[in-house]
């Protein structure tokens, strides 16, 4: 009897090896492009406007396709939909690597960032239907540690491939480095991974997918492309017109659910209350990072005027405070003190950029990277804080045949708000570079001021998901009660895990 139940423990760990390696390629290729930004503008003549979109059109693709991603899953299969993620991902990263110039690099990203949506949310969804309930906290402990991973790996490894010019490549390495982890990623899926759908036979809501698909383009590339466009009517109409297009949306979804219970949003999930406090934390969460990443990366590099490698070593204090905070919160503050762990991340990491306001005004551009240090720290710990337990309340609740859209939910709510954080930095922080004069203005003190400004809006944004965070439950579930679920919920769904 003991090697029957050995076994499925074994494999569960290992698939679970094998879809945070694929999170964390996806972490890692969101923040290596960020600090190779300068270099690609050099070698491929990029104006900024295509800078932008070489990061907010993978988001744009990101955010739009996730939550029929995780649709997708829950119908088709939640390992046959990260299979063909990671793959296409995989494909899309050689167009990235071998991309002619910035138009190209552009369409390839926009394809990276669509079959990232196929393979994101089976992520999740993967973890909450594979591990019971009273492990899921350990587990998301471990997610939580890998963003921090990913954090830190992003901008060192994009450094040291860009800036040692690895074949004579420049840049294309970046790309290029997610082809063994990819291919890797696809042969251990394959023999590692359970795969699991939603007990209710669901149909694909094609409409439902063209509605949210465009309600969601509408609020975004107007964002996006604003600021190279002077800001025209057209974009404001196109914001204006999306929140009609959502509510069609909405109301087509309701009658989806009456007619033949598919559809593409299960808006039964929103009368779950941590998850519907959830998503409002992550859209704003989402908000702010997306401002600051960006500009911490333009700040440093073209204002400083920081090779790629001084930048990447400049975030390792984040990131190593990152992963031990997240380590920390989920395994021993959560259970002990529940939702205030997370209110004391959003304090903490606002007070963290608070730190680097006064920093960066105080020393100007003769700042050093063992200057940043300190703020640095304080923002990741106070990330990590957040990310890890953050999850795990979300889809706590969350019933297991519903996991994938969930799941999907949660990233769309995220990228959504990483895409209008870079929307923001337009205003944010181009609008004080762009009301510079280079003739008559050094332009390093005008990056600093711009960096500054644009923390503000990252502190408020922090201090707007603390008072978010009070609609979140008081406590922790607690181990008694989790693994009492976590039998409930293997017993009603064992029938429907299928090992392939």
């Amino acid at each position: 009897m003991s090697s029957v139940t050995e076994a499925p423990d074994r494999r569960r760990w290992l698939a679970l090896a094998v879809v945070m390696t694929a999170s964390l390629m996806d972490l890692v290729d969101v923040t290596i492009v960020n600090i190779a930004m300068p270099t690609i503008q050099h070698e491929t003549g990029a104006s900024f406007s295509q800078l932008q979109w070489i990061t907010a059109g993978y988001a744009l693709a990101f955010a739009v396709g996730l939550i029929t991603g995780g649709r997708l899953g829950d119908i088709y299969g939640r390992k046959r939909l990260f299979l063909l993620g990671i793959g296409g991902f995989t494909v899309a990263s050689a167009l990235c690597g071998l991309a002619g110039d910035p138009q190209l690099l552009v369409a390839a990203r926009v394809l990276q960032g669509g079959t990232a949506a196929l393979m994101v949310p089976q992520v999740l969804a993967i973890i909450h239907t594979t591990f019971p309930a009273h492990e899921r906290g350990k587990v998301f402990g471990m997610f939580g540690a890998m963003v921090g991973l990913g954090a830190m790996l992003g901008p060192l490894l994009g450094a040291v491939l860009t800036e040692w010019d690895f074949l004579g490549l420049g840049w294309r390495p970046i790309f290029l480095v997610n082809l063994p982890i990819g291919l890797a990623g696809l042969l251990l899926g394959s023999r590692y991974v359970s795969e699991s759908r939603a007990p209710k036979a669901l149909k694909l809501d094609l409409l439902g997918m063209v509605l949210a698909t465009a309600a969601l383009l509408m609020l975004l590339y107007p964002l996006t492309q604003g600021r190279e466009a002077g800001w025209p009517l057209w974009g404001f109409a196109l914001m204006a017109g999306s929140v009609p297009v959502f509510a069609v949306f909405l109301a087509y979804e309701r009658a989806k659910l009456r007619r033949d219970g598919s559809p593409l949003v299960e808006l039964s999930l929103f009368r779950v209350k941590s998850f519907a406090a959830g998503i409002g934390v992550q859209l704003t969460f989402g908000i702010a990072t997306g401002i600051f990443f960006l500009v911490w990366t333009l700040y440093m590099q073209l204002g400083l005027g920081w090779s790629p490698l001084r930048a990447g070593l400049t975030g390792v204090p984040f990131s190593l405070a990152v992963s031990v905070a997240a380590g920390m919160s989920v395994q021993k503050l959560v259970p002990r003190f529940g939702r205030k762990v997370l209110q004391a991340g959003a304090l903490v990491m606002a007070a963290g950029a608070l730190v680097y306001i006064a920093e960066a005004r105080h020393y100007g551009s003769g700042i050093h990277p063992w200057q940043m240090a300190l703020p640095m720290v304080v923002m990741g710990a106070g990330m990590g804080l957040i990310v890890a337990p953050l999850t795990d309340s979300v889809l706590s609740d969350v019933p297991r045949d519903h996991s994938g859209s969930a799941s999907g939910l949660i990233n769309t709510t995220q990228q959504l708000g990483v895409a209008l954080g870079l929307g923001l930095s337009s205003v944010t922080f181009f609008s004080v570079v762009d009301a510079a004069d280079p003739a008559r203005q050094a332009m390093g003190p005008v990056f600093v001021d711009a960096f500054t400004h644009s923390l503000w809006w990252v502190a408020g944004g922090l201090l707007a998901v603390f008072a978010l965070m009070f609609a979140l439950p008081r406590r922790a579930a607690q181990p008694e009660q989790a693994a009492e679920d976590a039998a409930t919920e293997d017993a009603a769904t064992e029938p429907e895990l299928v090992s392939v």
